[in-house]
């Protein structure tokens, strides 16, 4: 059979000087530009697209948009995956790869298709009642194989090659839709005066207009009207762009698709997510058409009589020769009339007993067969249609046919303005759901408010975008709209009664749903639409339900003797069609995922054989080759160097807030656990922080500069959530207190030099400045300048050294680190890493994050004492909670290895000797490392009170290593308890 051999000689909207090559199931294909995949694989004949979710029947394209529900297709081509994709939204391009899903081991013959003959035990809400046991661990078994059943398209694995970018834009008036409504807004809101962006999901502006001969009066409407909008500098036309959410503040959530036809260069972007920010927004974003509800009204074949006069208009594919269209309105007779004139034998089925008198007699010019008051109730075909059984006043019939065309009537699409709580309204004279009040600065057009003509819509949007434009300020005198009348009669609402043979008839097509499945959930009290949504899973899948909610609703509504309006509406959440996490991610994938901070520093530790490490959002160095070979010789060489002399560490990273204000004292009174009030101006003070329920959430040092001043450092780790909660809390639980709170972590660069030759450094780096005992003391405070920059030197240490930090100006940082450098090389001055400061710490018994790892107290870390009988800071009253104070508690503790040539690793489950190591244990090691003083691994550890005493004996197992080791409880402070060194 020849290709395209359903492709007409001429008409349509495609440019058949640009075939285009393409591949489905490994089926080499032709069409041209301008096709949809759907579109090229109609006209190549191909009937049968996918299978279904639950039963795997066999499925055909249904429509022609983005309602799709059966034609789903993952492409699959130079390493991309992408899978769900509805071909009727897939512009065809050179080289697409497309593949069905979810069969196997083939399309033609898929085994699952064995579920059909199961169906009585896969009816709504079988997983809640058939994987219940026999015991109650039956589910761990059951999971394996509902897992690998479920779900549609395959993802990829490998890494996506492709690239995504994230924008931003503004404009005054956002249409979304650009059919014959959004095009008249547009072009009156831009008449007006106003900055207009124009969204259009499709990659032809248009709407139903596309439907229209291409040599139609509608085809030269919408060519003068997008000549129109493109003589205007102030309209963006965003076509291939579908809106997917709107947010507060008037965002609309875009996803923006690259044109397939220019050249696409390396590193060109596949998909865009723009947030575009609106000062007004129009709705005109249509009505889809909605199915009708028969048995097996699900075969290959069967399509909504809108998606088939598009086929035959803008494709130029004639689908069917032999055509029955099912209806219960006016619109779909039109499709009726062009396969008429196409060439195609047509019956019409209407519901309606007297079809207007007009329509009958245009269909007896055509040689159209108008069956009346007949209802289609029956189809036979598998991988196609062949014969429709209807019912009418002279009882039942047979017609043949390989083209089913059905309309139920229309439901505007109120989705994107469902988003931000406007609720959809019934109206009972169009038979749908319509949205409710919108706020001064939204507005709705066409069909989607209710307006079927095209005339009507026309003059809707040029109302609605003068409105539009007026909220904005912009009223310059906006022309007529231009006319166009095609002829379209009133859509009356018919309320259709399901009619059932005896096959399956289906409400849901993506999610299989059935008739049989809304009784069901009825008879077992699933009457709300919300609970009938889960229970039956109704409206769930990629579609959400776009062509089923309405016949669901209407067929609850019937059995519980309601009416529609009672019966209610389920909530239209984002996305409106699925997003690529691609999309959504943009650049931020891998390094870029989050920011990469870098200290002031930075360069001179690369520079200067700095091996960096990423902590957190910060690049810090690890450990300098100049130490070592690797880390574990390294940093033990530059603790000995801290031990011995000197050290200089990059602590730029910590955070750093500014708290200013009368009330600043009182504020600091109650987010430590310390008290801060009558802290000294010029002393600094440690500090913990404490969440609400009495669990440590970060420690660090509070220095007071003035009365009202204070310079608060946090953890790297916490800097950010640390000024997140004290903002938070300010705005919420002390709104009246006088205080601000400023970041200036970028605004000073910091280092550390400890050891015990750290103040002769200072006193050479700094001549001019007295840092002798009695000027700065231990938790002092000096402030002075350096070449004309502010200058603060703290005296504090984690190491158990005299320590000093001094903080500089962020663009003077490596001159002073320069400057520090040269001035202790004669002292023996070296620069050291985070593997080295880690170590320090924990021969000094300073917790850290490994420990205040969001589970341990004060009491816990031994820092109870801190508290004393300061009372009303926050977590002070369930700190004291009776399980926090249990005896079995686990509380910090020393560990020292005792077997000689093995090591503590941080992470290990603790046990007592003899005990099975089976479970959590009696505790955990947090922190390890090497002490050159003590000469083997020491460590810190969480270790039940009960059985923690100092001297006591355990095992610390490490299953990731198959490792056991002998360790003795003893003090955390491994290196001078006495604080000699630390004064000395």
């Amino acid at each position: 059979m020849s290709s395209n051999h359903k492709r007409l000689s001429m008409g349509g909207r495609i440019d058949r000087e640009q075939p285009v090559e393409f591949t489905f199931e490994g089926r080499s294909l032709i069409g041209y530009r301008g096709d949809t995949l759907a579109s090229a694989l109609l006209a190549n004949g191909v009937t049968l697209v996918g299978r279904s979710f639950k039963y795997h029947r066999p499925r055909g394209i249904f429509s022609a948009g983005a309602e799709e529900p059966n034609a789903l297709v993952t492409l699959a081509t130079a390493g991309r995956r992408q899978p769900n994709l509805p071909a009727t939204t897939l512009e065809l391009q050179d080289g697409l790869v497309a593949e069905s899903q979810n069969r196997w081991p083939s399309l033609a013959f898929d085994v699952q298709s064995v579920n059909g003959l199961l169906a009585p035990f896969l009816s709504a809400g079988f997983y809640y009642k058939t994987f219940m046991g026999p015991t109650h661990r039956a589910w761990m078994f059951y999971e394996h194989f509902i897992r690998k059943a479920a779900g549609l398209g395959r993802a990829g694995t490998d890494p996506d090659p492709d690239r995504y970018d994230i924008s931003h834009a503004f404009a005054d008036v956002a249409i979304i839709g650009g059919g014959p409504a959004g095009l008249s807004a547009a072009r009156a809101a831009a008449a007006a005066g106003a900055q207009v962006a124009l969204i259009e999901q499709d990659f032809l502006l248009g709407g139903q207009l596309l439907a229209e001969a291409s040599d139609s009066a509608a085809a030269a409407w919408l060519r003068q009207a997008e000549a129109e909008l493109d003589g205007f500098k102030t309209v963006a036309l965003m076509k291939r762009t579908t809106a997917f959410g709107i947010y507060d503040g008037n965002v609309i959530g875009l996803v923006g698709q690259r044109d397939p036809a220019n050249p696409r260069p390396a590193g060109e972007v596949l998909q865009t997510l723009t947030m575009l920010r609106a000062r007004s927004i129009v709705f005109a974003t249509g009505a889809i058409e909605r199915p009708m509800v028969f048995s097996n009204n699900d075969r290959p074949g069967v399509m909504l009589a809108s998606a088939a006069r598009t086929y035959l208009n803008r494709f130029a594919v004639l689908p069917g020769k032999k055509i029955v269209v099912a209806t219960s309105n006016d619109g779909a007779w039109r499709t009726a009339f062009d396969y008429a004139a196409g060439g195609a034998e047509v019956t019409v089925a209407d519901l309606r007993a007297a079809p207007p008198a007009a329509l009958a007699a245009e269909a007896a010019r055509l040689g159209v067969v108008v069956r009346a008051a007949t209802r289609i109730v029956d189809l036979n075909g598998g991988h196609a249609v062949r014969r429709a059984t209807l019912n009418g006043p002279d009882g039942q019939s047979e017609a043949a046919c390989d083209l089913v065309c059905v309309s139920g009537g229309w439901s505007p699409t109120v989705h994107l303005t469902s988003h931000l709580g406007v609720k959809p309204q019934y109206r009972d004279d169009i038979g749908g759901f319509v949205p409710g009040a919108f706020p001064a600065d939204r507005f709705g057009a066409g069909s989607m408010m209710g307006t079927y003509s095209t005339t009507g819509a026309i003059e809707d949007g040029h109302r609605a975008g003068t409105a539009a434009a007026s909220f904005c300020g912009k009223s310059a005198p906006v022309p007529a709209p231009s006319k166009l009348d095609l002829g379209e009669t009133a859509v009356a609402p018919f309320r259709e009664i399901p009619s059932l043979g005896r096959g399956k008839a289906f409400v849901d097509f993506q999610m299989d749903v059935t008739t049989g499945d809304i009784e069901l959930a009825h008879r077992e009290g699933y009457q709300s639409v919300e609970h009938l949504k889960r229970y039956t899973t109704l409206g769930m899948g990629t579609d959400q339900g776009k062509t089923s909610n309405f016949a669901a609703l209407a067929a609850m509504a019937a059995l519980r003797n309601a009416t529609i309006p009672e019966t209610g509406a389920t909530t239209f959440r984002p996305p409106y069609t699925p997003v690529a996490i691609g999309a959504l991610a943009g650049r931020a994938i891998g390094h870029h995922f989050k920011p990469i901070r870098r200290t002031p520093m930075h360069d001179w530790h690369m520079a200067n054989g700095a091996e960096m490490l990423e902590v957190g959002l910060w690049m810090r160095p690890y450990f300098y080759r100049q130490s070592g070979l690797d880390v574990n010789e390294a940093y033990v060489a530059e603790m000995r160097s801290v031990r011995q002399a000197a050290g200089l560490m990059d602590i730029s990273t910590l955070g750093k807030i500014d708290v200013q204000g009368p009330d600043a004292a009182i504020f600091l009174d109650r987010i430590y656990a310390n008290g801060f009030a009558k802290l000294p101006v010029g002393r600094a003070r440690y500090g913990v922080m404490l969440r609400d329920d009495g669990i440590v959430f970060d420690d660090g040092t509070t220095t007071r500069l003035a009365e009202n001043r204070f310079f608060i450092t946090t953890s790297t780790a916490k800097a950010a959530n640390v000024l997140s909660r004290l903002e938070f809390l300010l705005d919420t639980a002390w709104p009246d207190l006088r205080v601000a709170l400023t970041s200036v972590s970028d605004e000073w660069a910091a280092m550390s030099v400890a050891g015990p030759k750290s103040r002769a450094i200072l006193s050479a780096a700094f001549s001019a400045l007295d840092v002798s005992d009695a000027a700065l003391a231990h938790m002092g405070l000096l402030e002075s300048e350096w070449q004309g920059r502010a200058l603060r030197i703290l005296r504090l240490s984690y190491s158990g050294e005299r320590a000093y930090e001094i903080y500089v100006g962020a663009t003077a940082g490596e001159q002073l680190w320069s400057r520090l450098l040269e001035a202790g090389r004669p002292l023996g001055l070296k620069p050291y890493g985070v593997e080295a400061l880690g170590a320090l710490r924990v021969e000094k018994g300073h917790v850290a994050g490994p420990e205040i790892d969001g589970r341990t107290t004060l009491d816990d870390l031994g820092l109870g004492r801190m508290a004393g009988k300061h009372t009303g800071f926050v977590g002070d009253v369930l700190r004291r909670r009776p399980a926090f104070q249990a005896p079995d508690r686990q509380r910090l503790v020393g560990l020292e290895c005792i077997e000689e040539g093995k090591r503590l690793r941080g992470g290990a489950i603790l046990f007592l000797p003899g005990e099975k190591p089976y479970g959590h244990g009696r505790g955990r090691v947090t922190s390890v490392t090497f002490s050159p003083e003590r000469g083997h691994y020491v460590g810190l550890a969480l270790l039940a009170g009960d059985v923690g005493s100092e001297g006591s004996e355990v095992v610390a197992v490490y299953p990731m290593k198959a490792e056991t080791v002998r360790a003795r409880v003893v003090s955390p402070v491994f290196l001078d308890p006495q604080g000699k060194r630390l004064h000395g």
